[in-house]
């Protein structure tokens, strides 16, 4: 913080006002439920996004990343705010200043704002997201916005969509703006409704895992789950009435599934509802601090996703059974897969240990090397101190 503080001054020549972050997040269980009505359990953690930021006397925004110092500084300007390019990661803030205009809030002046990230790149772990909450506490802070979390949340979700043009659910935006240490959140993404609960590790550590494998495959096959699955809602709507997949158990699942004639969208079907019921399950799990039976719905899950909505690939499933031979108490891929990152629950003790074993046998299969992290559950995003002159 002291050095983004230091940078801001040296970029800009004049102190920041105030410093903020926000966190990075990660999902514990409930993959590809969002889209389909369901729930996902999120948390925020310690890694994230700060931002050193002033308000400006004029309409002129400058950015400045300390992660992309080479790109200097990028400049735009508050009335003509437009996706470009050349502007690469500062099309995030600047999506958030629009959405926020757009939507009534009183942005008066330009703004000078640099940022540092220590999210891990490519990992996954949702720094887009990190970004546009941050640059919303600093909007609702510099400009004394009345503006309450789950508004500033949708604003940079609608950021994201409409400005930047990626088509990415609530939850990422929501976990990082309303994290709480120490907890999960149970979010139902399609009223929005939710709950905290603590996530006790005690003896227990949690485990992010980066396959370094880049997710070539994954938007071509999400647009396919997608469609598969809203295929999936039509057939069965010869004899339900239903909105969603999310909707149903897996009793009734099972009941009506014979009404879906492609085995392979009645796989995809079946993952959506089972895996909004085990993570309907999870979050009772961890409400009871049943440790154990948390880690085998997270194996659960794995397999449903490599099997029914087989979105994982060797490097995924090669992590994830690595994990499982040294004793992981849960192990699964987090994200929309194809690449990306596995998440594991270790005991404390054993994770020296664990990280050597684990990355020595996905070498050996794969070739890659992966890079692990021991992370802490955050809290969400919010102002850090008031910095002065």
């Amino acid at each position: 913080m002291e050095q983004l503080l230091q940078v801001f001054k040296e970029q800009f020549g004049q102190a920041a006002d105030a410093l903020f972050f926000a966190p990075g997040r990660v999902n514990l269980i409930g993959e590809h439920t969002d889209y389909n009505g369901g729930h996902v359990f999120p948390c925020a953690l310690s890694v994230g996004t700060y931002a050193a930021a002033r308000k400006r006397d004029d309409q002129k925004l400058r950015f400045y990343s300390m992660n992309f110092e080479d790109q200097g500084i990028i400049e735009a300007d508050l009335g003509e705010l437009v996706y470009e390019e050349a502007h690469d990661w500062a099309n995030y803030p600047k999506g958030v200043l629009d959405v926020f205009k757009k939507a009534g809030w009183d942005v008066t002046s330009g703004l000078d704002i640099a940022f540092y990230g220590n999210i891990p790149n490519g990992a996954g772990l949702s720094s887009s997201a990190s970004i546009e909450l941050v640059t919303s506490v600093v909007l609702r802070e510099l400009f004394a916005l009345d503006i309450d979390q789950v508004e500033a949340v949708k604003l940079s979700q609608k950021a994201e969509n409409e400005f930047v043009g990626v088509n990415c659910g609530i939850m990422d935006q929501f976990a990082i703006g309303l994290g709480k240490k120490d907890h999960a959140l149970l979010l139902d993404c399609d009223t929005l409704e939710y709950k905290e609960t603590p996530v006790k590790l005690s003896d227990h550590v949690l485990i992010i895992a980066n396959t370094n494998k880049r997710r070539g495959l994954a938007d071509s096959a999400y647009n396919e789950r997608r469609s598969q699955c809203e295929q999936a809602v039509r057939e069965l709507n010869q004899e339900l009435e239903i909105g969603t997949l999310g909707e149903l158990t897996k009793e009734q699942f099972e009941a009506h599934k014979h009404l879906i004639e492609d085995p392979i969208v009645q796989r995809r079907a079946k993952h959506a509802v089972y895996e909004n019921r085990r993570t309907l399950e999870a979050y009772e799990k961890l409400t009871n601090g049943d440790i154990a039976g948390f880690g085998q719905l997270m194996n659960e899950s794995h397999i449903s996703l490599r099997d029914d909505y087989e979105v994982t690939g060797k490097e995924l499933d090669a992590l994830v059974e690595a994990a499982w031979n040294e004793g992981a108490v849960g192990a699964r891929m987090t994200g929309a897969g194809f690449g990306g990152c596995t998440i594991q629950i270790v005991d404390r003790d054993q994770v020296d240990n664990f990280i050597e074993r684990v990355g020595a046998a996905y070498e050996k299969g794969t070739g890659l090397s992966a890079d692990f992290y021991v992370v802490e559950i955050g809290d969400g995003a919010r102002k850090l101190e008031e910095v002065g002159q």
